[in-house]
């Protein structure tokens, strides 16, 4: 969306990535497989085609992310990049980031998923000369890899357009968002062995009213770490107060805990169906084009029986004839159908933004991949673009691409999205070699890229800034655990194409942890009392 007021506000908007590498003007009055042969790599498949038409927000058409267009990854791929070399374009791979990184908490919490106070429009303001963040962080007597059932929204602040900041770009930690115990306090069943509180937004209201959307969690675990019921996600909303004064920034609030939304099983896989399910990261806005509606899109999974054989040719998104094609029956025999990934939208139903309904999945995955984290809709020129991440793990087999950012791009939040950058879909990948097992975070594959694992949960920010958390970053013989914010990178968005900024920072890398605000929140600048110790 753009926006004219205050000077310093930028064109921004919300959400995951999508582009493809044929025009759609020229694709709009195509038949739905009419792809030409030059479209295609010699050995692959033609992109399938996507008109980027727009739908109401309400209506039953769900675009897919094909496997004809992730295909796309693999055939920009070079299959003769050396060990330890990165084999994808440069032009969508994020730079190596080095080893000797700060840490921004001070060595007090482990952080990864991070994202920024916003307005409606996904904007991002200070609060009283202050800039803010919210965190998913863990106490450092866990292991790095022990986070995710005990993570606690955290945040941090700093002071606004400083000209030189120290190397861990400035951040104070503030302490837990939530009082202990309120997040728990929603579930009906209170055995729980584990409960934890993972990724979401935090939108800024008038004066200093802010609701953080989340998603609770409830793990109910045996002692020897089996489960004796599925994990109960849940996205929640709850309101609070944030103050300010010279030294700082506190909140207050938070107690009341509103869940909104529960996996339906209708549009959106469930416990019953999978105990393995996705369901999270919450983030909303408004839509310029429905004024006085509140959206918010979320990550699911469609909504079937765990293994049921439900990929259909459309899922698959060949040209009629193509010789690279599978059939469904292939690719599920294959193991394929146990990756159904899902971008779910929801609609609120009042103007406290805690009664939602849900509307069908604007992007699917079905024998593509199994996760579209932390969506997010980013509007430019008049084009919705779709933002999620996800890993090199989670794709169905036969299908391959790094860690990183994805994007497709339509004409509105419910659109034929297309995705960007040759079709593929892959807007900003860490620094990957194909040609090589990724292994894993805590024991990363000897002839891998050593960025491979470097960043992961990027956030995109107005003016293309993009933030996002270290994880391990080196191979099996010399790697380092991370657990702060990466470097800010930069990307060029223009049309179908999303493409690294290497003039940004120092070849592409920005200073450690620089998430800026971009314009003053409409508040008094007056220091707020303290409250009493």
């Amino acid at each position: 969306m753009t926006t004219t007021t205050p000077p310093r506000r930028h064109t921004r908007a919300l959400a995951v990535l999508a582009v493809l590498g044929t025009a759609a003007a020229l694709l709009a009055s195509s038949p739905a497989h009419a792809v030409d042969a030059e479209d295609s790599v010699p050995g692959f498949p033609a992109p399938t085609v996507h008109t980027q038409e727009a739908y109401d927000p309400a209506a039953d058409f769900t675009a897919k992310w094909t496997r004809a267009d992730a295909r796309q990854i693999a055939a920009m791929s070079d299959p003769d990049a050396a060990p330890r070399a990165n084999s994808l374009p440069e032009e969508f791979t994020m730079p190596t980031v080095p080893q000797d990184f700060p840490d921004m908490s001070n060595e007090e919490v482990w952080v990864w998923d991070s994202w920024t106070l916003t307005d409606e429009n996904a904007d991002q303001p200070s609060f009283k000369g202050w800039d803010v963040v919210f965190s998913l962080v863990a106490d450092r007597s866990l292991g790095f890899d022990d986070r995710h059932t005990s993570a606690r929204l955290g945040y941090f602040f700093r002071k606004s357009d400083v000209a030189d900041r120290p190397v861990d770009g400035g951040w104070t930690y503030g302490g837990l968002v939530f009082p202990d115990g309120a997040s728990g306090a929603i579930f009906e069943d209170q055995s729980f062995s584990h409960q934890t509180e993972w990724s979401g937004s935090t939108r800024i209201f008038d004066g200093n009213k802010l609701r953080i959307f989340y998603t609770g969690v409830a793990f109910y675990r045996n002692a020897d770490g089996t489960d004796r019921k599925p994990y109960d996600p849940r996205i929640v909303q709850s309101e609070g107060r944030i103050f300010a004064d010279e030294n700082g920034v506190w909140m207050t609030g938070f107690r009341d805990q509103h869940d909104m939304l529960q996996a339906d099983g209708t549009y959106y896989q469930d416990g019953a169906q999978n105990p393995f399910f996705n369901f999270r990261d919450p983030f909303t806005f408004e839509d310029p084009a429905h004024p006085g509606k509140t959206y918010m899109v979320f990550e699911g999974n469609t909504a079937a029986v765990r293994g049921e054989r439900i990929c259909t040719e459309e899922d698959l998104g060949y040209a009629e004839g193509d010789p690279h094609a599978e059939t469904p029956d292939e690719v599920m025999d294959a193991g394929a159908h146990f990756q159904i990934a899902n971008v779910g939208l929801a609609v609120a139903d009042n103007a406290a933004l805690t009664e939602w309904t849900f509307l069908p999945p604007i992007l699917s995955a079905n024998c593509v991949n199994d996760q579209t984290e932390r969506p997010q809709i980013f509007i430019k020129d008049g084009k919705y673009y779709l933002f999620t991440i996800t890993h090199r793990g989670t794709y169905a087999a036969g299908i391959d691409g790094p860690e990183g950012v994805y994007g497709f791009v339509g004409s509105g939040i419910r659109s034929d999205f297309q995705p960007v950058n040759r079709g593929s879909g892959l807007a900003l990948a860490s620094p990957s070699n194909l040609n090589f097992p990724a292994g894993t975070p805590f024991a990363p594959h000897v002839d891998q890229h050593p960025g491979q694992f470097q960043a992961y949960s990027h956030y995109v920010m107005p003016d293309g800034l993009v933030q996002s958390f270290i994880d391990t970053i080196g191979t099996s013989d010399d790697f380092v655990r991370g657990g702060t914010l990466a470097p800010t990178v930069r990307v060029d968005i223009d049309g179908d194409s999303v493409t690294v900024d290497r003039t940004y920072g120092v070849g592409g890398l920005g200073e450690w942890a620089d998430i800026p605000t971009n314009y003053a929140h409409s508040i008094p600048a007056s220091a707020d009392p303290r409250p009493l110790p």
